[in-house]
């Protein structure tokens, strides 16, 4: 093992240790699999890609070669997602038994499906709409939403997917309906969401195109670049789902993004123009940067939903 972790350091990875010790376990004991393993990701592939799987708020997620990364940041946006959620369930202005919590950017699944984990195990049904462009993403997101519902969303050891064992003391576990679009962000949600949700979550693009070639090349050579690429200023995608979530969210309902610090006071003017209350969220531990913005109660959706087929 100190050999194996000499290696992945000599190659520039952080987290040698860790990484060692989720390459052995992938490679269940074959040492030819695990040499395999170790030169692709001495060669700098993802670790996640190659064995198939990233972690994120104490649960596997399963994530295909050339899918977008969830990153631990993002946790950030977990907490404060399923906190506004299991606020917001109660309130006479959401009008139905489920927390309808969308998300858009879904990637494989991790972020939207992290909030329904909390909810889940808090005992609140969740009704998840996902959508992304990547259509291998959201295979992926499908299955993971999959193993969500069927392990009644809890975390098993290791953070691997299985069921939570429930004490007479705990809620019983929510359940799940989940859906899958491949599509231009909001564009595939079907007509009877809008105007309805509770919690909006996006991890939308956000690097400037001048940045992604600085950016460390397991992301830039192995990651889908629509995922990354936020435009000139890194918020072209995201001024696009802010102007979205007045037309998405009931009123009293959150959206929630991750940006970088540079990109706060253009986002948060955005969100005002857009009708918005916005709140900065930073967790400096995570070294995460995101938005919290809240449709204000005597404002319902600005414009007409776009009817989709």
């Amino acid at each position: 093992m100190n050999e194996l972790v000499a290696r992945l350091r000599a190659a520039g990875c952080v987290f040698a240790e860790d990484e060692a010790r989720i390459l052995t376990e992938a490679a269940a004991g074959d040492a030819a699999r695990l040499e395999e393993l170790v030169a692709a990701r001495v060669g700098g592939l993802p670790l996640e890609h190659l064995v198939g799987w990233a972690e994120l708020d104490g649960r596997r997620w399963r994530v295909a070669p050339g899918v977008f990364v969830p990153r631990q940041r993002s946790e950030l946006l977990v907490r404060e997602a399923a906190e506004r959620a299991a606020a917001g369930a109660a309130e006479p202005s959401a009008g139905h038994g489920a927390v309808l919590l969308v998300d858009l950017c879904c990637g494989c699944g991790a972020l939207g499906g992290a909030v329904a984990a909390r909810l889940l195990a808090a005992g609140h049904d969740v009704e998840l709409h996902a959508a992304d462009v990547d259509p291998v993403a959201v295979t992926c997101a499908h299955d993971n939403f999959k193993a969500l519902a069927d392990d009644d969303g809890g975390p098993g050891a290791s953070g691997a997917p299985g069921p939570l064992q429930h004490s007479a003391a705990t809620p019983r576990p929510g359940r799940l309906s989940a859906h899958t679009y491949t599509g231009d962000l909001a564009e595939p949600l079907p007509a009877e969401v809008w105007g309805r949700v509770d919690v909006l979550v996006a991890n939308a693009p956000y690097v400037p195109t001048s940045a992604i070639s600085m950016m460390p090349p397991e992301a830039r050579d192995h990651e889908p670049h629509a995922a990354l690429d936020g435009g000139d200023d890194g918020l072209a995608i995201l001024r696009r789902v802010i102007d979205l979530a007045p037309t998405l969210l009931r009123p009293g309902g959150h959206l929630l993004i991750e940006t970088g610090e540079a990109q706060v006071s253009a986002a948060v003017g955005h969100m005002t123009a857009a009708g918005l209350t916005p709140t900065v969220l930073s967790d400096e531990d995570l070294g995460a940067t995101a938005l919290a913005a809240t449709l204000p109660h005597d404002e319902g959706p600005l414009v007409e939903p776009v009817e989709t087929s």
